[in-house]
C-alpha cells in the first residue's frame, strides 16, 4: 500500500525495529490491551445484534472480522472496528424490508463501494459533513436505541418505529416482567456507577461486569427472564448472502446509505483516535479500503456491517496499545470465545443487554455537543436533525439536517449589513455596507438608501468581500440619482471587492491577502505622480478607517508611548513592524540611526527633550536593520555622497567597537548574519549606551522608569530581534505568554 499525504511522516522517527523488539512490544502492550478491548466488545456486539433484529451470531462474526481484517490492513494504527450502534437503526430497517440474507448482500455491496471510495482517494471528502449533523445523527440513533430497548428491559419486544415505541410505552409499563426489569436496572446501575469505583477495579470493563452480574442474578432470582438463543454453533450461522428478488432502487439506496454512514463514522472515529495518541497518523484512504474489505468479508460470512467504533478504539488507546496487533488479537479472542463458549452466551438475559444498550444509546446524546451547537448557533440544526432521525429514518434525517445546515450556512455567508445614518452634529450621512453584497441584499439595500434625504453629502463605505452586478447597479443608480438632485456621493472602498471590477467579468470574492498586499506592498508598477495616486487610494480605501482614531487627537498628540529612532532607509516602516497605530510612536529618522555623543545633532536633541519632558514617553527604541547602506559605507570606508562622510563619522565609535569583536558581534556571527548586519547590531548597542549616558535620559530612567531598548529588522525574513548592549535574542511576547498561563 503506497503512502500519501494522509500519513504523517516524521523526520525524528525511530529506526526500524527488529522482530524481537516488535514481539516484545506486542506481548507487553498490545496483548493486554487486546484482552481489555475484547471484554468491552463482546457484550456490545451481542447487544447490537439484538437491537438490529439480526441473528445473535451475526454480531460476533462482524466483531471478529472487523478486528482481524481491519486490524491487519487498516490505515488507522489504533482504531478498533466491529458492529456499531450508529448503524443499528438502518440495519434493522433493512432487515425488516428485505430480510436477513438480502441484508448480507447489501453489506457486501456497501463494502465494495467503500473500497471504490478508498481507491478514488476521496476519503477526506466524507469529513466535510457538518459536525453538528453527525452529532445530531448519533444522538437520534441513541434515542431510537434507548426507546427500543426500554421495551426489552420491561420484558416485551421493541416496535417497528420510534414513534410506536414511544406511544406504546405506557401499555408496556402496565405489563412489565419483574425479573427482566430487575436485571436490566441492575446492569444500568452498575455501568453508571462504575466510574466511581477504585482505579484498580476499573481495569475490568464496567459493561462486562454489569452483564456478568446481571446474568448470575438472573439464575438465582425468582422468575425466568428471556435469554439469548443461538441456533447451533458459529459455523452454522455462516452462510452466503441471498440475491435480491427485486426492488433494485431501494436496494441501491440501502447500499449507499450503509456505505456512507459506515464510512463517515469510521473516518470521524479515526480522527478522534488520532487526537488520543502521538504515534503514527491515519491514512484515511487505506482505512476506508480496509473497512470496505471487512464489510465484504462480514457480509459473505453472514455478519453485520462493520465500522470503526470510538468506544472500542478509545479503550484500546487507554489500555496502552501500541500497534494494530491489539485490534486483530481482540478479533481472535472473539472468534475463539464464539466457538468454544457459545453455551455461556445463551445464559445472558436479553434484559441485561437491553440495559447495556440503553446506557450506550443515552451516551450518544452528549451534552457537550448540545452546548457546542448552542454556542455556534447550530442548535436548530441539531434539534431538527435528531428529531428527523428519530421520527422518520436515518437517511431522511441526515439529508434534512444537511439541507438545513446548508441553508444556515448560505444565510450566514451571503448576509450583508446595511446601515444609513446622519453624522452627529453635521448634515452629512454615512451609508455602511458590510459583508457579501448580492442580489439577495437588494431589499435591505434599497430600503436603507431611501432613508438618505435629497441634497445631502453622503459617504458610502463599502466593506464588502463580494459585490455582484445587481448590487453594483442598485448602488450606482442611486448615487447618480442622488447627485442629480443636488447631493454629493463619495465612495470609500474598504473591503476587498472593488466597484471598478464589477463590469469587467463575473463577480469574484475579493482576497483578504490581496487587500493586505495593497496596503503594505510597494507600488513598483505605478508610473507618473505616484504620491498623488497613493493619496487618492488612501482617501478611497483607508482614510475613513483612520479618521475615527485621529478624531480625538486633532488638537494634540495622544501620549505616544515610545520615541522610535531608526534609519531613513525606505524599507523600514516603524508602525508596521511594531504593529502600532496613529499616536503610538514619536519617530525620528536619520541615515544610519546615529546619535552624536557630543550633542551636535540639534534636531535629535530637540526631539529627545520634547519626547521625554513634554510627551512623557515610556520607552526609547533604537532600531537598526540588515543591508544598511550607511553601515556598509562605514565598513568599507567609501561614502558616496557629499556631506555623508562628515555625518558617518559619528559611526566610527561603532566601527571601533565592532573591530574589537564585542559579544553582540560574536552572537550575530554565530547566528549567521553578515558583517554589515553585525556592524548594524553593534551600532544599535553603542547608541543604547550613548542614550543611557544622556542627562535627560538618565534622569528620566531614574525618576520615571523610562526604558531604553534596541531592535534589529532583518529585511530578508521580515523578522525583528532584540538587541542589548551584550547580546541578541528573540522577542518574547510576555503579555501573550501570561494570557496563556492563566487560561
Amino acid at each position: 500500500m503506497s503512502t500519501d499525504t494522509d500519513t504523517t511522516s516524521r523526520s525524528d522517527a525511530a529506526p526500524e525495529r527488529s522482530w524481537s523488539d516488535r514481539l516484545s512490544s506486542v506481548s507487553r502492550h498490545d496483548l493486554p490491551a487486546s484482552i481489555v478491548v475484547f471484554l468491552v466488545a463482546l457484550p456490545l456486539s451481542l447487544g447490537i445484534a439484538i437491537a438490529s433484529d439480526a441473528p445473535i451470531a451475526a454480531g460476533l462474526i462482524a466483531a471478529a472480522v472487523g478486528g482481524i481484517v481491519v486490524g491487519f490492513v487498516g490505515g488507522s494504527p489504533l482504531q478498533v472496528s466491529g458492529p456499531a450502534a450508529g448503524l443499528t437503526v438502518v440495519v434493522a430497517e433493512t432487515i425488516h424490508q428485505f430480510g436477513w440474507k438480502t441484508t448480507c448482500f447489501i453489506t457486501v455491496a456497501a463494502g465494495l463501494l467503500q473500497v471504490v471510495f478508498g481507491l478514488s482517494r476521496i476519503a477526506r471528502a466524507a469529513l466535510a459533513i457538518a459536525p453538528v449533523v453527525v452529532h445530531a445523527m448519533l444522538a437520534g440513533i441513541g434515542v431510537t436505541i434507548a426507546l427500543q430497548q426500554v421495551h426489552v428491559l420491561l420484558g416485551g419486544a421493541s416496535r417497528s418505529s420510534a414513534w410506536e415505541n414511544l406511544t406504546e410505552l405506557p401499555s408496556q409499563l402496565l405489563h412489565l416482567h419483574g425479573a427482566d426489569v430487575v436485571v436490566g436496572l441492575i446492569v444500568i446501575g452498575i455501568i453508571v456507577a462504575w466510574r466511581w469505583v477504585p482505579a484498580r477495579v476499573r481495569i475490568v470493563p464496567g459493561p462486562l461486569v454489569a452483564v456478568l452480574i446481571g446474568t448470575v442474578l438472573s439464575l438465582v432470582l425468582p422468575g425466568e427472564p428471556v435469554r439469548i438463543v443461538i441456533d447451533g454453533s458459529l459455523f452454522d450461522a455462516i452462510g452466503l448472502p441471498g440475491l435480491p428478488s427485486g426492488e433494485w432502487g431501494a436496494i441501491v439506496l440501502a447500499v449507499l446509505t450503509i456505505a456512507l454512514i459506515a464510512s463517515v463514522e469510521s473516518l470521524l472515529s479515526a480522527v478522534a483516535v488520532d487526537k488520543l495518541h502521538t504515534g503514527e497518523r491515519t491514512n484515511f484512504d487505506r482505512e476506508l479500503m480496509a473497512q470496505g474489505a471487512a464489510n465484504v468479508t462480514s457480509g459473505l460470512l453472514g455478519g453485520l456491517p462493520v465500522t470503526g467504533v470510538i468506544v472500542r478504539s478509545s479503550t484500546n488507546v487507554a489500555a496502552g496499545a501500541r500497534s494494530r496487533a491489539s485490534a486483530w488479537l481482540h478479533g481472535v479472542w472473539i472468534l475463539v470465545f464464539s466457538i468454544a463458549l457459545v453455551g455461556v452466551v445463551q445464559q445472558i438475559p436479553k434484559s441485561a443487554l437491553a440495559g447495556l444498550l440503553i446506557v450506550v444509546g443515552i451516551q450518544l446524546v452528549k451534552l457537550a455537543h448540545i452546548r457546542l451547537a448552542r454556542r455556534t448557533g447550530d442548535l436548530a440544526v441539531y434539534a431538527v436533525t435528531m428529531a428527523a432521525v428519530v421520527l422518520l429514518n436515518l437517511l431522511e434525517g441526515v439529508l434534512i439536517g444537511l439541507a438545513l445546515a446548508f441553508v444556515l450556512l448560505l444565510w450566514r455567508v451571503v448576509k450583508v449589513s446595511v446601515h444609513a445614518a446622519p453624522v452627529t452634529g453635521t448634515d452629512r450621512w454615512i451609508v455602511s455596507v458590510d459583508g457579501t453584497c448580492t442580489f439577495l441584499a437588494l431589499p435591505k439595500l434599497t430600503k436603507e438608501l431611501a432613508k438618505v434625504p435629497t441634497g445631502t453629502d453622503v459617504l458610502v463605505e463599502l466593506t464588502v468581500d463580494f459585490l455582484d452586478h445587481a448590487s453594483y447597479e442598485a448602488i450606482h443608480d442611486w448615487a447618480r440619482q442622488h447627485e442629480n438632485t443636488g447631493g454629493t456621493v463619495q465612495f470609500a472602498e474598504i473591503g476587498t471587492a472593488r466597484m471598478a471590477h464589477v463590469l469587467n467579468g463575473p463577480p469574484q470574492r475579493g482576497r483578504a491577502r490581496g487587500l493586505l498586499d495593497g496596503a503594505l506592498g510597494p507600488w513598483r508598477e505605478r508610473t507618473g505622480n505616484v504620491i498623488n495616486t497613493g493619496v487618492a487610494a488612501y482617501h478611497r480605501g483607508n482614510a475613513h478607517v483612520v479618521r475615527p482614531h485621529l478624531d480625538g487627537m486633532r488638537d494634540r498628540q495622544d501620549n505616544p508611548h515610545s520615541l522610535f529612532l531608526t534609519c531613513a532607509d525606505s524599507r523600514i516602516v516603524p508602525n508596521v513592524i511594531t504593529n502600532s497605530g496613529p499616536g503610538d510612536l514619536f519617530t525620528v529618522r536619520n541615515v544610519g540611526a546615529l546619535i552624536p555623543a557630543d550633542g551636535s545633532d540639534t534636531s535629535f536633541e530637540a526631539a529627545l527633550a520634547f519626547a521625554v519632558e513634554n510627551l512623557h514617553v515610556r520607552n526609547i527604541v533604537v532600531c537598526g536593520h540588515s543591508s544598511c547602506g550607511a553601515m556598509r559605507a562605514v565598513l568599507d570606508g567609501t561614502p558616496t555622497a557629499p556631506g555623508l562622510e562628515e555625518w558617518l563619522a559619528h559611526a566610527l565609535p561603532s566601527l571601533a567597537r565592532f573591530r574589537a569583536a564585542p559579544p553582540v558581534a560574536v552572537a550575530a556571527a554565530a547566528a549567521g548574519y553578515d558583517e554589515v548586519a553585525q556592524l548594524s547590531m553593534v551600532n544599535v548597542a553603542v547608541q543604547l549606551q550613548t542614550l543611557r549616558a544622556h542627562p535627560i535620559v538618565s534622569r528620566a530612567m531614574a525618576e520615571h522608569g523610562l526604558t531604553v531598548s534596541g531592535l534589529f529588522f532583518d529585511i530578508g525574513t521580515a523578522r525583528v530581534i532584540e538587541i542589548t548592549t551584550d547580546t541578541i535574542g528573540e522577542i518574547v511576547d510576555t503579555d501573550h505568554r501570561s494570557d496563556q498561563s492563566t487560561s
